[in-house]
């Protein structure tokens, strides 16, 4: 762009600048030191009169006399332009700083040209348009910095992938933006304060490329806290005057290194971290370089501890799913001692006591009728008793899954229900992987659950359940044509636990649930059959379960043994599936 602005300059202006050149040269050290004493009464501070010093036209006739084209004044305006930019200095202000240095020129020029003056005021009046271009260009380019800045931090926050991953794009983003050789990012442990450099990037390592990573080390504050906790830009060499080496978190860059800044961050009242930077010459920042640093770095901050909270709650929830596993574990555990101790101790002795029945009843003259009539009474009772703690050992550790197979555990609990219910139950099972046992007994219990409501609220006449495995997933459908519930009453109603227990469950083997439901619609007598379960819109009614579970990699690593098992299972199910699908 400069070099295009230079290209449009006419030879009648170029010949101009020159003579403006050739006439301000002796005058030029004159004149910039009243300009400076002018800048100064007028309240402009030490380097920004220093930077506005360079776009005047005595500056522009300093260029052009030392053998300099219009295109190096205007690159050395751009250059200067945006170190006001970053002094926070607004463009009107750099108006009146040169429309200051024009009242002192003008004087001159009449002095010397009185008959060439208006020309030559044209020149200026056109010098200036393109030192404003020039200054246009750098403040964009300083603004644009900054909002490149704060759009790629916004973006590293969404797309992080974890604490250390967020750490280094920020400090990546931040380095570059400052134009640093090296960075180190600092975390304090909230525990003991001692701070450890979780992220460092330099862009100067022996290896010649950019180092990333957590890198940990720990760096006690002895009793630096105070002076770190404030924005610090210093010089790394011994003799520094501003006594802030102390500040150095990394003794190395000493040797390295020419100047560091070290910008806080600070979370309440707690120095909860650092990011310092290094650079290989004397750089000392500017202010608005300073609102950006501290403004990005508790922006930073901010979402590092939004990182922190998701680590700690994903740490939370991977403790609460290991519980969960150890108290279904500890729930099967139980389960199965109470079912032996039913059937090694209750079953037993209510089989002795029917037997002594039996026999006492045998004993008996037929003169005592009635006493045999209330004993044969008593024994149906006991009979029915145990028939009722069979069911329920069967229900609480069922031994055909454990010697047969899910296969055969899932025809068995079909056909317990089928007897207890006027159900239509139809089972589709395809080809099944080799399963943990963990997924087995887990599937089982879902099975159990799933029809145990279907049982309790849904008044179907047909369930269908489908279950098979494909892809390295576990897919199972049960569905059945009931009155449907509402899910969002469902979801709300307290004191029932059965479709949070089937999804806990499926969550616990990192699976996905999918419940769906729709009531049935009453109708008046005569409108319509209730044998077609339909709805008003025409959709059947029912509760739809969807459950995907995946298969983890050891199921398909089994040992000799194992292997031998599910063949041995395999068989058994083939022969189950022909007389469970009549």
């Amino acid at each position: 762009m400069l070099a295009e602005a230079a290209g449009t300059l006419s030879e009648q202006l170029l010949t101009f600048l020159e003579r403006l050149a050739v006439l301000l040269q002796p005058e030029s050290g004159r004149l910039e030191v009243r300009f400076l004493k002018r800048l100064e009464e007028m309240g402009f501070e030490p380097r920004q009169r220093g930077a506005l010093v360079y776009l005047t036209a005595g500056a522009a006739a300093r260029v052009l006399g030392t053998g300099g084209g219009p295109s190096h004044f205007l690159e050395q305006v751009e250059y200067h332009g945006r170190r006001l930019a970053k002094l926070n200095l607004s463009p009107g202000d750099i108006v009146l700083a040169l429309r200051e240095f024009d009242t002192l020129l003008t004087p001159l020029l009449k002095r010397k040209i009185p008959e060439q003056f208006e020309n030559f005021h044209w020149v200026r009046e056109q010098l200036q348009f393109y030192v404003m271009l020039a200054l246009n260009n750098s403040y964009y380019q300083v603004r644009e910095e900054e909002t490149q800045a704060f759009y790629e931090m916004f973006w590293a926050e969404l797309e992080a992938e974890g604490l250390d991953n967020l750490l280094d794009r920020f400090l990546s983003i931040l380095a570059r933006f400052s134009r640093a050789n090296a960075a180190h990012w600092y975390l304090a442990d909230p525990k003991t304060g001692v701070m450890q450099r979780r992220a460092t990037l330099d862009w100067e390592s022996a290896s010649g490329g950019t180092l990333f990573g957590p890198v940990r080390n720990a760096f006690p504050l002895d009793g630096r806290e105070t002076m770190l906790r404030q924005p610090i830009c210093f010089g790394l060499h011994r003799s520094d005057p501003g006594g802030n080496l102390a500040a150095l978190m990394d003794p190395s860059w000493t040797n390295r290194f020419r100047s560091c800044w070290s910008i806080p961050l600070i979370s309440g009242d707690r120095l909860a971290g650092l990011i310092q930077f290094g650079f290989s010459k004397p750089y000392e920042w500017l202010p608005r370089e300073l609102e950006l640093l501290t403004a990005a770095a508790e922006r930073c901050l901010r979402a590092v501890e939004k990182a922190q909270l998701m680590v700690d709650l994903a740490e939370r929830e991977r403790q609460i799913r290991l519980l969960a596993e150890r108290m279904m574990h500890v729930e099967e555990v139980e389960r199965r001692r109470i079912s032996r101790e039913l059937h090694d101790q209750t079953g037993q002795d209510l089989l002795c006591i029917r037997l002594q029945m039996e026999m006492i009843e045998g004993q008996l003259p037929d003169s005592m009728r009635d006493c045999k009539e209330r004993l044969s009474e008593a024994r149906e009772m006991t009979e029915r008793t145990i028939l009722e703690i069979r069911r329920l050992i069967a229900a609480l550790s069922p031994a055909v899954l454990e010697q047969l197979g899910l296969a055969a555990a899932i025809r068995q609990l079909i056909n317990r229900y089928r007897e207890m219910h006027p159900w239509r139950i139809k089972l589709q099972m395809g080809k099944m992987e080799p399963l943990p046992k963990q997924t087995e007994v887990i599937l089982y219990r879902l099975l159990q659950e799933c029809f145990h409501n279907i049982s309790k609220h849904s008044q179907c006449q047909t369930v269908n359940l489908s279950l098979r495995t494909a892809d390295g997933l576990l897919h199972l459908v049960v569905e059945d044509d009931g009155i449907g519930f509402d899910m969002q009453e469902a979801q709300q109603k307290t004191g029932s636990f059965g479709l949070a227990g089937i999804r806990e469950r499926v969550a616990l083997l990192g699976g996905s649930c999918d419940i769906f439901s729709r009531r049935r619609v009453k109708r008046a007598k005569g409108k319509q059959p209730a044998s077609s379960r339909t709805t008003g819109s025409g959709h059947k009614s029912g509760t739809r379960i969807k459950v995907e579970l995946p298969i983890p990699d050891e199921a398909l690593l089994l040992g000799p043994h194992r292997q031998l098992e599910y063949t041995r299972r395999g068989i058994a199910e083939t022969v189950g599936t022909t007389s469970a699908g009549k």
